[in-house]
């Protein structure tokens, strides 16, 4: 958090993502056990007024583009070691 934003670089290419509040939702909530869908109808539908498709499909765009950064990856299955 800088000023009260949330900004993350990649180590991969330097690319530096400052964060709105709902992507910051997002990141706070990736634990690497509790799957998008859930992160998004728990940490953005609860708290933001965006319908649950539109919410899931920013949310996968989102992690899809900082995965390709690597800054976060993306698994099927809960990540081995992943607090629950």
């Amino acid at each position: 958090m800088i000023g009260g934003e949330m900004m993350i670089m990649s180590a991969k290419d330097s690319t530096l993502f400052n964060l709105n509040e709902v992507a910051s939702a997002i990141w706070n909530a990736a634990d690497g056990a509790t799957p998008l869908a859930e992160i998004v109808q728990r940490a953005v539908c609860s708290e933001y007024e965006v319908p649950p498709p539109q919410a899931i499909e920013e949310a996968e765009a989102f992690v899809h583009e900082l995965s390709e950064h690597g800054i976060l990856m993306v698994s099927g299955q809960p990540i081995a070691g992943a607090p629950k």
